[in-house]
């Protein structure tokens, strides 16, 4: 059986269902993690990014954005 493939990159959805916020709240998470780490808007943001930003495991995070 193949390994699924993981995406690098998260998107609000994704955030959405990590957290059950918003999809709204998820946008702003994103843009609050870009400005912490001094992206530009067109940046986008990693899953291991987003598991450093809100302490959370990085193993847990990766399997939530399995789809």
């Amino acid at each position: 059986m193949k390994p699924r493939p993981t995406r690098l990159c998260i998107y609000p959805k994704d955030i959405q269902r990590i957290t059950g916020k918003s999809e709204r709240y998820s946008r702003n998470l994103m843009q609050r993690i870009r400005t912490s780490l001094g992206k530009q808007p067109h940046h986008p943001v990693t899953w291991l990014e987003l598991a450093t930003y809100l302490n959370l495991p990085p193993d847990q995070i990766r399997e939530l954005i399995l789809d």
